[in-house]
């Protein structure tokens, strides 16, 4: 099983929202290191703070290979409206085999999930 963060779920431990802790650590117990496309770091990123630091070094920062590129932009041609940064999230959870991603933004991203249905969308 992988998991998968977006923006929603990082400012969501930032602020130490219990949810998002919970899901976490449920994480964490298993032994597996949650994935962060870049994009999305760089969505959420405003500055060094001991908390975003600490959020960093628990997790995996994938970059953008080709591969996640082409699978983001098709997933933007066929679900119109979508954002870059959402597309890019779903398409690194599909390319790692599904898995959850965790969001702040369900409904944008469950439309994605019509093109990336191997996917589950959970909430933050």
């Amino acid at each position: 099983m992988t998991f998968t963060f977006d923006t929603g779920m990082l400012i969501a431990l930032e602020r130490r929202k219990r949810r998002a802790t919970d899901a976490f650590q449920a994480i964490v117990r298993r032994g597996t290191l949650p994935v962060v496309p870049a994009v999305v770091y760089a969505e959420w990123w405003r500055g060094r703070t001991d908390v975003r630091e600490d959020i960093l070094a628990a997790v995996i920062v994938e970059d953008m290979p080709p591969l996640l590129c082409r699978a983001a932009g098709e997933a933007l041609g066929a679900v119109k409206g979508s954002s870059l940064a959402d597309a890019v999230v779903m398409a690194s959870a599909a390319l790692r085999g599904g898995g959850v991603v965790y969001t702040g933004d369900v409904q944008d991203l469950r439309r994605l999930q019509r093109h990336f249905p191997g996917v589950l969308v959970l909430p933050v």
